[in-house]
């Protein structure tokens, strides 16, 4: 048999050269060809290789009866529809960890540009002009870098920073202490690294938690000065209350890779000369676009061939689980692992899963796997997956311990997490009744009987009367109408805790609002 394999985006030439020298792979390179010409022909392909210029829709992926992977030259997975290519047993992978250095080093290339005056120095010379005062910057040796994701790419940023001889500062509330010290920066809050840094640089995926990030509010902590770089995600930095910070003055300079939309239109920073821009060219360097290219011809070669990938992003065996209980409460477990993360207030250093009544830790390998996945894949800007979501605990240094509850009698089966630190603990449970019929059933002490999905809120108040009128009043002036309202207490006149399900994701301000309350204790928003 032949393997057809279809190239949409430009590769480095060794990506071809691996995929045509392996027998019976034919490859057909055509990058930058339009989605219209793409359907009619995607149906014959066993393999797509595309960059983020090709859309991989529902409807494309319908036509492709033969298609085996979808691999994504890059790391972000956007343009892929993933749930819909998992449901038809497509494999996708990607290529995390490939474009790191690449990304650092133009982190530091902006930076210079910057403080230095660079880019406005060239022109200057290049019109043959010689005034060389106009052009005074600043030195970074003893200045403060923050920086705010130390994954991949930021503990690279650190590393050049303290060559550098800077003083580095970093947020990361899903890395382990370990890494801080390993990489010589000192862990801090993120008011605390904004009112503490010369420069302030962003490295964190980009989900529903970072969309706007840095706004007008954390503009408002930063130092007088200050100098912000965004190489990361465009969107984890409001672009809007960056211009109007530049114009004012309150951040001195800016460096600008990645934008909310892209390519932007009339791009109001065009006419900032403290601003340097560049369009998307992290990964642009010779060296990461070889080494992505190599990983994706041997990845797409591996997969076409049903061995095992190093990067994949879904996991269609999924689907053809023997056990119905395990494949059940697989997606449960997954769901409890979103749930707990955004819940949760501390780093963790240890998962407890208890497993009880009927369900064994026999059985639940995956539903470990899986809870890990859904806890990890919050605050990763690579793909965490059922195959390797043991491995990033692993290097989160997050020990993972089984134990089995046979006693268990409130149910056939359950599933219980206990994640803590070293003198903190969160526990969170669930419990499935029927087919695809999930339920929390347990947080901290309190019980309940909630539907894991959609947008949730979590409250611990003060056991009084008036409470839950006063929330419900709230969100209904703000137009927040809420589908289930679960409420729990350890005793009376102690602390209640509530989960509310609502019909539409609860914004800042309400939030706020609702935080402000002199009864609540705390409060979360939830999304899965």
């Amino acid at each position: 048999m032949t393997y057809r394999v279809l190239v949409t985006g430009k590769l480095h030439p060794i990506a071809l050269e691996i995929l045509e020298g392996a027998d019976g792979v034919a490859v057909d390179y055509r990058p930058d060809l339009p989605y219209e010409e793409i359907l009619p022909a995607i149906a014959d392909f066993h393999a797509l290789v595309t960059r983020s210029e090709t859309r991989i829709t529902r409807e494309m992926i319908d036509r492709a009866k033969s298609l085996k992977v979808i691999a994504r030259a890059a790391v972000g997975i956007a343009n892929i529809d993933v749930d819909y290519a998992t449901e038809k047993g497509i494999l996708v992978i990607n290529t995390p960890g490939k474009n790191t250095n690449s990304a650092a080093e133009l982190t530091f290339a902006l930076l210079l540009a910057a403080v230095r005056n660079v880019i406005h120095a060239h022109g200057h010379m290049r019109e043959q002009q010689w005034e060389r005062h106009r052009f005074a910057g600043r030195e970074l040796l003893g200045k403060t870098i923050g920086i705010v994701g130390l994954g991949n790419v930021g503990h690279r940023v650190a590393r050049f920073a303290r060559g550098f001889e800077m003083e580095v500062l970093a947020y990361d509330p899903y890395i382990a202490d370990e890494v801080f010290d390993a990489n010589h920066a000192h862990k801090v809050d993120l008011p605390g690294l904004l009112a503490g840094s010369d420069v302030v640089t962003v490295h964190t995926p980009k989900t529903p938690e970072t969309t706007d990030l840095i706004g007008a509010g954390e503009f408002a902590q930063m130092r007088d000065g200050a100098v912000l770089l965004n190489t990361a995600r465009g969107g984890i930095v409001n672009e809007q209350a960056l211009l109007e910070a530049l114009r004012s003055g309150k951040v001195a300079a800016a460096g600008i890779d990645t934008w909310e939309e892209e390519p932007p239109r009339d791009n109001p920073f065009r006419d900032l000369p403290q601003v340097v821009m560049t369009p998307h060219i992290g990964a642009s360097t010779a060296e990461a676009q070889q080494r992505i290219a190599e990983s994706i011809g041997e990845q797409v070669l591996r997969a076409l061939h049903d061995d095992v990938v190093d990067f994949p992003v879904n996991m269609p065996r999924l689907k053809v689980l023997t056990n119905p209980r395990t494949k059940y409460y697989t997606v449960l477990a997954e769901k409890l692992g979103r749930f707990a993360v955004q819940a949760l207030e501390f780093n963790p250093r240890q998962v407890r899963i208890i497993f009880r009544g009927e369900l064994t830790a026999e059985e639940g390998s995956l539903v470990r796997r899986a809870f890990l996945k859904g806890f990890l894949s919050h605050a990763s800007d690579e793909a965490v997956t059922y195959v390797n979501s043991e491995q990033k605990a692993a290097a989160r240094h997050i020990e993972v311990v089984e134990v089995d509850d046979p006693a268990f009698k409130d149910y056939q089966s359950a599933v219980k997490i206990i994640v803590t630190d070293h003198d903190q603990s969160f526990t969170i449970g669930g419990v499935v009744l029927g087919e695809n019929n999930y339920r929390l059933s347990l947080i901290n002490e309190f019980t309940f009987e909630v539907v894991p999905d959609g947008h949730l809120l979590t409250m611990v108040n003060k056991d009084m009367p008036g409470v839950i009128g006063k929330v419900g009043t709230l969100l209904g002036d703000h137009g927040v109408n809420i589908s289930q309202f679960e409420l729990s207490r350890n005793r009376p006149g102690g602390e209640a805790m509530s989960v509310i399900r609502v019909d539409s994701a609860v914004d800042k301000i309400v939030l706020d609002r609702l935080r402000a309350l002199p009864q609540v204790v705390s409060l979360h928003r939830i999304e899965i």
